[in-house]
Formats: structure tokens, C-alpha cells, sequence
């Protein structure tokens, strides 16, 4: 801890390897489980509905990141459809005429796709069993929420309710529905909203991006906390290297947070 925390009110906390780690396989094992389920969809060949996610994957991230925007999974749903059914994708450096796809791909076969995304999402990831009852005690004391950066916010919170965090949590934000990603200060903004406590230093939030989970919250005053330890092999995008970062406490995994905040 670098510097006294004062009167915390409030504990935000990033998803993805924060409170749940993603090693890669099982990621990769999700899109492989939703493109056999929406093979009908997409022409019935599943390896190249994987092949094509990966590659609107990537194109969406070179758009969108930049831009502080979330590469939204309905989205590259709709392309990977669209490809899939003929429509010859934008050239490199070009972008896709989403408004046109939305005459080629109904609303309907995306919500296919986003739903078997959602439930393999969930089946497989595992509910780390130590984090329900470090937010069941943490909840007794604090206002809690989640602030994560993740394109589809259906899988997120079917992930929280499966798990039985709901109960502990007073808001789960994610980027999908706010339409920013973290560090951008809107995405803590409407946290600190939802939370219910004002945006400061009454807030901490616990990351593992430096560029994301401390640069951004700090930026609006809040405390932060740096989980150090994550999947080697994990595949979650993060955020451009921030040196300058500074978090108040370096945990190793987000279990060491309650013993921290005694010290």
C-alpha cells in the first residue's frame, strides 16, 4: 500500500481475471462450442465460422479500440453471418456497412449466435469458489459493483447470477451497455452511478490491466488496487502499457484484498 486509503465506501471490481481467470483454452473452447450450435446459420461449417470470428475478432478491435469503443459481440456476429451467407468482406483498412448487413442478417440469427455464446460462456467457465464468500463479508461493509470491459454484457451477468453474487453486488457495469471501455472515465462514471456512492476517493477499484484499471479510475480520483497474478496463456485484451501507473495496493490474487484493506 503506497498510500493511506482514508474512508473507503465502495469496491469495484474488474471480471476478467480479476475475479475469474481466463486461460486461453477454454476461451477458444466457447467459440468452437457456439459455432457447432449455429452451424445451420452459417452455412453448416463450424471451422470456418471459428475462422471467421477470429479474423472479425481482430478487425473489430483495430477499429474500435482505438476509438475508446468496445468491439461489441452482435456486431461481429452479424459480419461473421454475413460472410458466411456470401457477402464479401470490406477490404484491409476498409470498413464494413453495418447498416446493409442488418438487411442481410436478421435480428433474430444474431440473437442466436449471442445466446449460444451466453450459455457456452457460462457452462464453461468455472465460479472460482473463494471469491461468493470474499463478497458475501466485503459486502457487509462496502458498496460493491463490477466495471468490466467485456463485448457481450449478457454473458457477463448470467455468469454473475450462476455464480450467486448477485445478492452482493449493487451494480455490474460492462462496457457493452455504456458504449466506452476502460480507462475511458464515462465507463467509471456511470459505476460510481450505479455503485450509488459519489466518484473519488471513497471508491477503490481492483484490476490486473495497469492501462485500464488504474490509469482510468485514477484519473477521476479514485483509490486502485493491481492484481499481479493471471493465466500466462490468456487471450483478454488489455489495455497499452501505462509505466506511470501508480495503484495504492498490489495484491497478488484479488483473495489478498480484505487482508490488505485491515492493514
Amino acid at each position: 500500500m503506497s498510500t493511506p486509503l482514508g474512508d473507503l465506501e465502495a469496491i469495484s471490481f474488474d471480471f476478467g481475471n480479476t475475479l475469474v481467470p481466463f486461460p486461453g483454452g477454454p476461451m477458444a473452447r466457447v467459440v468452437e462450442i457456439t459455432a457447432d450450435a449455429c452451424a445451420p446459420l452459417a452455412g453448416g461449417d463450424p471451422e470456418a465460422f471459428v475462422r471467421t470470428w477470429g479474423v472479425e475478432r481482430l478487425r473489430q478491435f483495430a477499429e474500435d479500440v482505438p476509438q475508446g469503443r468496445e468491439a461489441d459481440m452482435d456486431v461481429r456476429a452479424r459480419r461473421v453471418l454475413a460472410t458466411l451467407r456470401g457477402v464479401r468482406p470490406p477490404d484491409d483498412g476498409a470498413r464494413w456497412d453495418d447498416a446493409t448487413l442488418s438487411r442481410v442478417v436478421a435480428d433474430d440469427d444474431v440473437s442466436a449466435v449471442l445466446e449460444a455464446y451466453a450459455d457456452a460462456f457460462v457452462r464453461l467457465t468455472p465460479v472460482p469458489p473463494l471469491i461468493g464468500p470474499m463478497l458475501d463479508r466485503l459486502a457487509g461493509r462496502f458498496r460493491l459493483g463490477i466495471t468490466s470491459n467485456w463485448p457481450l454484457a449478457l454473458a457477463v451477468e448470467r455468469y454473475v447470477e450462476r455464480a450467486g453474487w448477485s445478492a452482493s453486488l449493487a451494480a455490474v457495469v460492462v462496457s457493452q451497455r455504456v458504449g466506452a471501455i476502460k480507462p475511458n472515465r464515462q465507463i467509471f462514471e456511470v459505476a460510481a452511478a450505479e455503485i450509488g456512492v459519489a466518484s473519488g476517493p471513497a471508491i477503490i477499484h481492483v484490476g490486473d490491466d495497469p492501462g485500464a484499471d488504474v490509469v482510468g479510475p485514477a484519473a477521476l480520483g479514485w483509490r486502485t488496487a493491481w492484481v499481479t497474478l493471471k493465466p500466462e496463456d490468456s487471450t483478454l485484451p488489455v489495455a497499452a502499457p501505462a509505466p506511470e501507473a501508480r495503484p495504492d495496493i498490489v495484491l497478488e490474487t484479488v483473495l489478498d484484498l480484505e487482508r490488505a484493506l485491515e492493514r
